[in-house]
């Protein structure tokens, strides 16, 4: 179990992202096709567990990436 404050989900997006052969970038644009504004340097930070996510920015980061929210926080359904 992570630890109280841990990024949950920075593995996760970034796994999600190299399977998708998305660059941060490209990721960061489909997130502005969806509504919300994380720009290349903020998805790097999230990668890197520097920058938490808000629930509106996991609920479009699961489907710019095409995998469950749960996935993302690391849920075994």
């Amino acid at each position: 179990m992570p630890q109280a404050g841990q990024n949950l989900i920075g593995n996760r997006v970034k796994e999600a992202r190299g399977k998708a052969q998305l660059t941060q970038e490209e990721l960061s644009i489909k997130l502005g096709k969806l509504g919300v504004s994380i720009d290349r340097a903020g998805i790097a930070k999230i990668e890197t567990g520097i920058r938490g996510v808000l629930d509106f920015e996991l609920v479009a980061l699961a489907k710019a990436l095409s995998v469950k929210v749960v996935w993302l926080l690391g849920v075994k359904e």
